[in-house]
């Protein structure tokens, strides 16, 4: 099966691509298809926005995911404004430190990832799932690797370590990415 990834982020691509290979074959986002607005309330209703956009300029399904970082101390944010949670042109960097100074010295740090992830075929299908990795903020950046929160952001189903401090592919074991594309490829199994 073929799939056009709706991603313009090119750290979340090769994410998708590790979990999906030699299941789907995902295909690139074509370079002159202009950015899809974001302006969704929900995860699901983004990802839908993104994939459809993109199976509407290809003429092939398309699959997209939405993500967000939710995190209880602060009522749910970043929430689904992750990707722009310290302004529209935040960095990652960015982002992580304005997230740690609104936890400050929280002693609540609990948090989820949630992906949402939507397939668009050309007939109007449509396939939704979703992944949630539950967790908690570290109080300093651990690690290295990884992008967005990944340094900031220790999993429950981990040994303590960041994910960017884990590999690709312990990474990809647990992540809420992982376990969305890893519904999806169960979902599209029984298709």
């Amino acid at each position: 099966m073929q799939l056009v990834c709706a991603s313009a982020n090119p750290d979340k691509v090769l994410e998708i691509a590790a979990i999906l290979d030699g299941v789907v074959e995902l295909l690139p986002r074509p370079a002159d298809v202009p950015d899809v607005v974001e302006d969704a309330d929900t995860l699901i209703g983004n990802a839908r926005l993104k994939a459809a956009a993109i199976c509407a300029a290809t003429g092939l399904p398309a699959v997209s995911d939405d993500t967000g970082l939710f995190v209880d101390a602060i009522g749910g944010a970043p929430g689904i404004y992750a990707a722009r949670y310290a302004g529209e042109d935040a960095t990652y960097a960015d982002n992580r430190a304005k997230l740690l100074r609104e936890l400050n010295d929280a002693d609540n740090r609990a948090a989820q990832f949630v992906s949402a992830v939507m397939v668009v075929w050309p007939d109007g299908r449509e396939l939704a799932v979703e992944g949630v990795c539950p967790g908690t903020i570290a109080t300093a950046e651990l690690g290295a690797r990884g992008f967005g929160y990944d340094a900031v952001f220790i999993p429950d189903d981990g040994d303590g370590r960041s994910f960017a401090q884990m590999s690709d592919a312990e990474k990809n074991q647990i992540s809420h990415r992982a376990r969305a594309f890893g519904a999806l490829l169960e979902a599209l199994r029984g298709l």
